[in-house]
């Protein structure tokens, strides 16, 4: 049986990820896909696998992830989100550095509802005086 040393919810935008730390060889496996191909772009893959970095703990942990909403962006701040909560469950010496580079600070922005009498959530309709 496969023991889940940290637990973690990670949330950025939309998106929502469950992440369990496992004890391993440093994968990544996101919806039952490894990361590279999860996500395509390098940019993304970085921004997941930071946390890992920043606590000289990338090749000793395997991680799973599931994660759904939102956009790629979205997704992958999700995720680093998650990890690094995970990571401070797993060993609480790590809290210092991940939260000196504000991994573990929920990133609250999201986009503002549409208003209704306008065109958007904030550009108006074109007004015509005659």
């Amino acid at each position: 049986m496969v023991k889940n040393l940290g637990l973690g919810t990670g949330r950025r935008k939309t998106s929502v990820a469950r992440v369990f730390v496992r004890d391993g060889s440093g994968k990544i496996v996101i919806n039952g896909i490894d990361v590279g191909a999860y996500f395509r772009t390098p940019e993304f893959v970085t921004i997941v696998r930071q946390p890992l970095m920043v606590t000289a703990v990338e090749n000793k942990y395997d991680i799973l992830i599931n994660v759904y909403g939102g956009g790629i962006s979205g997704q992958a701040g999700a995720c680093r989100h998650g990890i690094s909560r995970a990571l401070c469950q797993v060993d609480h010496t790590n809290y210092a550095a991940l939260h000196a580079n504000g991994f573990l600070t929920r990133d609250p922005r999201m986009v503002e509802r549409k208003k209704y009498g306008q065109r958007g959530a904030r550009r108006r309709f074109q007004f015509s005086k005659r």
